[in-house]
């Protein structure tokens, strides 16, 4: 899907060099994904401390086949 955006060319090359990629819709792609990957990672660290966790489950017991 083409789309048209106003960035910064200055910003844009910059993200090209520190990416390495070889283009700037590669290192716009790039930086995209990791922008919701870092979004993803906060949501999972605000879980800490907030879920119950059995101490007596043994998650080798529930690998057995018999």
């Amino acid at each position: 899907m083409a789309t048209n955006l106003a960035i910064d060319p200055d910003l844009l090359e910059r993200a090209v060099a520190v990416s390495g990629e070889r283009s700037k819709t590669a290192a716009v792609t790039r930086a995209l994904k990791e922008f919701v990957a870092r979004r993803e990672q906060r949501r999972l660290v605000e879980l800490f401390g907030r879920l119950e966790w059995d101490p007596g489950y043994d998650h080798k017991r529930e690998r057995s086949r018999s």
